[in-house]
């Protein structure tokens, strides 16, 4: 047999609806892509469909990178395992009182977060830690025992381990996880120390049940994809996307699954910061808009921005996480976000979604509910017979049917009209996602006066959601419906570690600072080093979860190594006092600050794909480039002719004036009236917002 002279590196990304793969050959240079609707109740032939279509084959590959939405999909749609919590003695019901503050506070039916594990199984154990890790009760193992028979008689696929103080001093949960597996070895064991050295215990025990709530079915999941992978002879390394874009071993995503929640969204920040390094742009927004959700994320300072933890579901009602993941909003609105017509009377587009099955009305597949994507092709912004490359045939007489009677009947409208308004509030929701990253954080939106957009429904929306928070620029990469699967391909291999430690910062010893830096950077080096991946250097970053000394929160500072030398402590306080007069509008320069945690990220560089440059062009696109015209509607302009376009024609210096739709295989891009679109030299279809006629 002939030795295949490829070698691979293939990304796979499962979302609600569609499934996206990129392969790169390492050797050739070439990127080749695949999509196909995701396969719900097996969702590795997803991954198998489309990576026989971008053309490769996963005997080639010698590196396997994956991003799913399992993690979270099983946490919002409460469909995980059944869970134990043992804790403190005392302590069984705080993950139920959860936070005294009420987010809602006018809202007479606020309801609280919903715990992941009823109160009936969650058990109590006699132990005790102090504030600083010392035993004040050792672990009672008569009282472990007692638990464990307990929870023999309930049934549970998996069992939550929280102790008190145990971010100070694991011992006590290792003990009781050694104790707990030897009389449960099917279960999934998972303690609070292994996922977070963070103080807070609400917010550590959400995270270690949400680690116990998903694991089995990520844990089982994960070896689907490995036993199958295997099978067809792929022999490289299996790697998963954290939610950091950071790349983490497949045995330790089945076992800190929490790590995986945003792996997805995440990639796709990650190919917005390269892309932001190869044009020159310092600051841009990321916007991914897929079949069921709507993200967006931040670049600033050519960096994406990160978090230590996040709300999983919704800030009234959600679960805490706290694990490091880069800063994502979301929003139920996608391309099969369903409309509807609300209790009161109102139209409502969201957060129900249609997904891969049925999917739209359009899609024929069994589905009646209209949906973006129904509005989208009654517009004429998409084409019966151009979706997905003409692979899949749209239905346009079954979505102007969903549209008649569900919201266009029902509110007195013309089915156009319905669609309009359809699109016009999916913009207005998906908006929100943008302010969630940025006004939301104290950020100044000028700042960012470029919005990437991709995702299969990205190029779709992103000029009308531009022109609702007025940025001037978008730009569309390359394969925008692949771009956070691509996204996996430009991702390192990385660790984020955290250790709380409360000092105040004119009393600690730089010494002393220096050197529980260095014991995580150690840890961290030790997982790089372990890895044994193609890394070509290592990089550290420090920071400090910082506050004025009185005040109940922190924020996130991050602080040049050189500050530690060079600036020593003043340096530290100006940047804590810079970055919290940006997030809240003032800083106290005179008030001293204290320190209560300490992060360090090591990040083994892998090599990355390189972007081909395009063939250069007149400002006029070629002949062959043309797909035609057809009749598009747009709000406040009415029916318009409109040019069609083929992307893979286009040259670099090409220049085309709305309106305008340019196709590709995964996704349609809008060029609005009176918007400009350029071709730069990598293929990225940059759009001028017409701003003055919005």
């Amino acid at each position: 047999m002939k030795k295949s002279s490829s070698r691979f590196r293939i990304a796979a990304d499962i979302g609600g609806t569609f499934t996206d793969v990129a392969a790169f050959d390492e050797r050739s240079g070439r990127l080749l892509l695949g999509k196909t609707l995701t396969t719900p109740s097996r969702l590795v032939d997803g991954i198998n469909t489309g990576v026989a279509k971008a053309g490769s084959r996963m005997v080639e590959a010698e590196l396997f990178l994956h991003g799913s939405t399992i993690a979270i999909n099983t946490m919002l749609e409460r469909t995980g395992a059944r869970v134990a919590l043992v804790t403190t003695q005392g302590f069984r019901d705080i993950y139920e009182i959860g936070r005294v503050n009420r987010p809602d506070a006018f809202n007479l039916r606020h309801r609280k977060h919903e715990p992941l594990v009823e109160r009936a199984l969650r058990f109590e154990v006699r132990e005790r830690l102090m504030y600083d890790g010392s035993v004040l009760e050792p672990l009672d193992l008569d009282s472990l025992n007692d638990v464990a028979d307990r929870i023999e008689r309930e049934n549970v696929e998996a069992i939550a381990i929280l102790f008190l103080h145990a971010y100070r001093n694991p011992a006590h949960e290792v003990a009781a996880r050694k104790i707990l597996q030897k009389r449960f070895p099917g279960h999934f064991i998972t303690i609070s120390s292994e996922l977070s050295l963070e103080y807070r215990e609400f917010e550590r025990t959400s995270t270690v049940v949400a680690n116990a709530y998903v694991g089995p079915r990520v844990h089982r999941y994960l070896e689907e994809i490995d036993s199958q992978t295997r099978r067809d002879g792929f022999a490289g390394k299996f790697m998963v996307v954290q939610s950091t874009g950071g790349l983490y071993s497949l045995s330790e995503a089945k076992q800190e699954c929490v790590r995986m929640m945003e792996s997805g969204p995440a990639a796709g920040v990650i190919g917005t910061q390269a892309m932001c390094a190869i044009m020159g742009l310092k600051n841009a927004i990321a916007f991914d808009m897929g079949g069921t959700t709507a993200k967006a994320g931040v670049v600033r300072d050519g960096m994406a921005l990160t978090t230590g933890s996040a709300m999983i579901g919704h800030y009234f009602v959600g679960l805490p996480l706290l694990t490091p993941m880069i800063d994502i909003h979301e929003v139920g609105t996608g391309g099969g976000s369903i409309a509807r017509i609300a209790p009161s009377g109102g139209l409502r587009v969201g957060p129900q979604s249609a997904g891969a099955a049925p999917g739209p009305a359009c899609y024929a597949l069994g589905g009646t509910e209209p949906t973006v994507t129904d509005a989208n092709l009654v517009l004429g912004r998409l084409a019966e017979d151009r979706f997905l490359g003409g692979e899949m045939r749209l239905d346009r007489a079954a979505a102007e049917a969903a549209i008649r009677s569900r919201i266009a009947e029902p509110l007195g409208l013309s089915v156009v009209e319905a669609a309009a308004g359809i699109l016009r509030i999916a913009s207005a929701a998906m908006s929100h996602a943008v302010k969630g990253v940025t006004t939301d954080r104290g950020l100044d939106p000028g700042e960012f006066p470029t919005l990437f957009a991709y995702g299969g429904a990205g190029p779709l929306h992103a000029s009308m959601v531009a022109r609702e928070l007025r940025i001037p620029e978008v730009v569309i990469p390359t394969a925008p419906g692949h771009f956070s699967a691509f996204g996996m391909l430009l991702s390192d291999f990385r660790r984020d570690l955290v250790q709380s430690r409360f000092v105040r910062l004119d009393e600690v010893d730089l010494a002393e600072l220096q050197g529980w830096f260095a014991d995580l950077e150690a840890r961290g080096t030790a997982a790089v080093n372990d890895a044994q991946l193609d890394t070509r250097r290592m990089v550290l970053s420090r920071s400090l979860d910082m506050r004025y000394v009185g005040q109940e929160h922190a924020v996130t500072v991050e602080i040049p190594i050189a500050v530690f030398s060079k600036q020593g402590k003043a340096g530290i306080k100006k940047h804590f006092d810079e970055l919290h007069k940006e997030r809240y509008g003032r800083g106290s320069p005179e008030e001293p600050a204290e320190i209560v945690s300490i992060r360090s990220t090591v990040t083994g560089v892998m090599t990355k794909p390189k972007l081909a440059q395009i063939e250069r062009g007149s400002a006029r696109p070629v002949g062959a480039a043309s797909s035609g015209t057809r009749r598009v509607f747009f709000p406040g302009h009415g029916w318009m002719k409109c040019a069609t376009w083929r992307r893979e024609a286009l040259k670099a210096g090409n220049r085309i004036q709305g309106p305008a739709l340019v196709e590709e295989h995964a996704s349609t891009t809008v060029v609005q009236p009176f918007d400009t679109l350029k071709v730069d030299a990598f293929g990225n279809l940059i759009i001028s917002i017409g701003l003055a006629s919005a």
